[in-house]
Order: structure tokens, then C-alpha cells, then sequence
């Protein structure tokens, strides 16, 4: 049994990603505020008196939380298609994903910390 399921190219699948990212962007306020973050935090990463590497290591996991702010805002979207009355099973997928951009911001935390104190020879 064949699925009626569109072919995908790699220019498709980049166009649907792209569109994703914009709309993210345009319609999450805490997504603009993980952007803003990654500006900033990225400016202080590369202005830092550390090697490269260190840098690029306190660069990348900026991506973390990023990742995890389009993810939770899947989850939302999913659960508001769902419903938008209040359900229990609602709240919990909703608060899981924001779970999960609290423990991205602790994880790029630690990782931030234990390369300074690395990189600044605290250790």
C-alpha cells in the first residue's frame, strides 16, 4: 500500500525549515528573547580573552536553548490544535516543554562555567 506522501527535496525540506524559523520568530515572544540572548551571549563568547576553542565551545551551546525554544513551541502549537480549553494532559505537554527549555538554560549554563573556570586556569 503506497501512502500518499509528497516527494521531498532537499530545497523543499529547507524551505519548510526556513518557514519554520520565521514563524517561530515572528509569533513566539520568548523565541525573540532566546535570539536576543544568543546575540548578546555570543558578542561576550568571542570578545572573551580565551583560545578559540574555548570560545567556540561556549558558542555552539548556544544552540541549546534555541533548539529547545522551536521544540517547545511545537509542543504548544500541537496541544493548541488539540484544544484550547484546559485540560490536564494539556498543561503537562505544555509544561514539559517548558521544561525543557529550563534545563537547556541550566545545561548551556554549567557548560559556560566549567569552560571559564577551564579557560581562566581556576581549576
Amino acid at each position: 500500500m503506497a501512502l500518499n506522501k509528497p516527494r521531498y527535496t532537499l530545497f523543499k525540506n529547507t524551505t519548510y525549515a526556513l518557514n519554520g524559523l520565521i514563524e517561530v520568530a515572528k509569533h513566539e515572544n520568548s523565541f525573540k528573547l532566546q535570539l536576543v540572548l544568543f546575540a548578546v551571549m555570543s558578542v561576550v563568547a568571542w570578545y572573551l580573552p580565551i583560545d578559540f576553542a574555548y570560545a567556540a565551545i561556549l558558542w555552539i551551546s548556544l544552540f541549546i536553548p534555541i533548539m529547545a525554544e522551536i521544540a517547545n513551541s511545537a509542543v504548544e502549537r500541537v496541544v493548541d490544535l488539540v484544544t484550547m480549553e484546559h485540560h490536564e494532559l494539556a498543561k503537562r505537554a505544555k509544561d514539559a516543554g517548558a521544561a525543557l527549555v529550563f534545563v537547556s538554560l541550566l545545561f548551556t549554563a554549567a557548560i559556560w562555567l566549567c569552560v571559564l573556570i577551564v579557560a581562566f586556569g581556576f581549576l
